[in-house]
């Protein structure tokens, strides 16, 4: 009986310090940001670790270099983008409003943080940082579109590519904004939602189904958690 509570305690204290250092990293990883914000993407590990007011040596027992913490940014951005994004998608009313407001969700994310995505996009470490954060975002719009297709009995075959497109459009299309600047936010989002919106619209019609049956789902797609969408990556 003894030994039982022993490892029930053991387990406490472990459960508690993983939850410690994961609320830790998070905050490691908040403060990487908000430098960068300042900064700007070359912003040092040095003035990371000032701005969380910690030493370079704490943030190396939660990353193993530069890299992963940069890694860890792309992470957090593109969660926060999800996070956005897919509730506008998924909320009650007319589809076309949908694309809009997710369109202008994604703008407002990457415009409250252009240096953040500035960095991810044109990053030059090792590898594509963005890579797993890309897949991740195509996965759970894959999932999301496929689920509308099947609802409305056509097609879903192409949920995968056609959400891998969109991801690729986004990504262009928002770097292209971040660096020119030659319109507003309103703009290029009325733009870019008319595209997509079309391309939609076209792919449902070919498909012998109707535009109007998309905003008679009164329940929301399922969408699949971008986390669980990861672990199972």
């Amino acid at each position: 009986m003894a030994d039982v509570s022993a490892r029930v305690k053991s387990d406490r204290r472990t459960t508690r310090w993983d939850e410690h250092r994961e609320q830790r990293r998070t905050e490691l990883i908040e403060a990487a940001v908000r430098t960068i914000d300042r900064l700007g993407p070359d912003a040092s590990i040095a003035e990371m670790a000032q701005e969380a007011k910690a030493s370079k040596p704490v943030l190396y027992r939660y990353f193993a270099d530069k890299n992963e913490l940069h890694a860890a940014v792309a992470s957090w951005a593109s969660a926060r983008v999800t996070d956005q994004m897919l509730p506008a998608l998924t909320r009650p009313g007319a589809m076309r409003d949908r694309v809009a407001d997710a369109v202008d969700a994604y703008l407002r994310v990457i415009e409250e943080h252009p240096q953040v995505f500035q960095l991810l996009i044109h990053h030059r470490g090792e590898g594509d940082i963005l890579a797993t954060e890309k897949d991740s975002i195509a996965a759970a719009l894959a999932v999301l579109m496929g689920d509308t297709f099947r609802r409305l009995d056509l097609d879903a075959a192409g949920a995968e590519p056609w959400a891998h497109g969109l991801v690729g459009l986004g990504l262009s299309t928002g770097e292209w904004w971040l660096e020119r600047r030659s319109m507003s936010r309103t703009a290029v989002g009325r733009y870019l939602s008319q595209l997509i919106w079309h391309a939609f619209a076209g792919i449902i019609e070919e498909s012998g189904g109707s535009l109007a049956d998309l905003d008679h789902i009164s329940t929301p797609p399922t969408v699949v958690p971008l986390q669980e969408v990861r672990d199972d990556a």
